[in-house]
């Protein structure tokens, strides 16, 4: 295993790896707790329309994903905060949206686009030394905006009515949140996919969920189950040659299904 880490491209894994697992743990309770998995898949799915119209500009892919899902999030929190239309509907027709910019900018675009479908899947080994350093300055802006707005946050997470009583701007926060989760999901891309994005969002919480209640305990569980699905799947992908989305979202769930099991055995006891 020490060998496999001189090569820069496995490095760049692990970087990325860790990234990911750091920011599942940060944004994930939130999700989970606020019901906000299915405008996270929107979210994901809408990234997509970016890294079309800035593969066809020539341009990093990541950099279209970053604006195009920005501008979807506070377009969510905008107009679920005025009521316009069902939630569902809303995130519905952005993702959808999303998808078919990004299809019709990849078909205008000369030749194949092999990097889109790594996006698409995900392949953490492919993974560049630019797109490390770009995920570790949204790794930053997430950490700096959760350490200010966390209390925020928090409230809003747990009651929202409550925290519309005492005075707090609810709607900047919620949108402040969503703005949180797509940088989030523009660093998760390129580990799992679009696809396969929100299990690893949601399944380390689920672990988490399974040895403790207390929120903060939560999260840094969430963290430390993400880093070993992470590098599990990351090194099984190497040795076995096994697609590395998969590999990670399917060590995640078994290992989801292990503490589950191993817990119900030892409540009966």
């Amino acid at each position: 295993m020490p060998d496999i880490l001189t090569y820069e491209f496995m490095q760049n894994a692990v970087f990325a790896g860790i990234f990911a697992s750091i920011l599942c743990g940060i944004i994930g309770p939130f999700i989970v707790a606020k019901r906000m998995v299915f405008i996270s898949d929107g979210l994901s799915h809408t990234a997509f329309g970016g890294l079309g119209i800035a593969y066809w500009l020539g341009l990093n892919p990541l950099i279209g994903a970053v604006a195009i899902v920005l501008l979807a999030a506070v377009a969510i929190g905008t107009l679920e905060e005025n009521k316009i239309y069902r939630n569902d509907l809303i995130i519905g027709i952005i993702w959808a949206v999303g998808m078919a910019i990004g299809i019709g900018f990849i078909y205008m675009t000369p030749g194949y686009a092999p990097d889109l479908m790594t996006f698409l899947f995900g392949n953490i080994l492919m993974v560049s030394r630019s797109s490390i350093y770009f995920s570790f300055l949204l790794i930053l802006i997430v950490i700096v905006c959760m350490a200010v707005f966390y209390k925020g946050f928090i409230a809003i997470t747990l009651d929202e009515e409550f925290a519309r009583a005492r005075g707090l701007p609810v709607r900047l926060l919620n949108t402040g949140l969503l703005v949180l989760i797509a940088l989030s999901i523009v660093t998760l891309i390129q580990v799992v996919g679009i696809v396969l994005l929100i299990a690893l969002l949601t399944i380390p919480v689920a672990v988490a969920h399974e040895v403790s209640s207390d929120f903060r305990t939560i999260m840094v569980i969430s963290v430390l189950v993400g880093i070993i699905i992470c590098m599990g799947g990351l090194f099984a992908s190497y040795t076995v040659e096994f697609p590395s989305g998969a590999s990670i979202v399917l060590i995640g769930g078994t290992l989801l299904g292990a503490v589950k099991a191993l817990k119900a055995v030892s409540g009966r006891h």
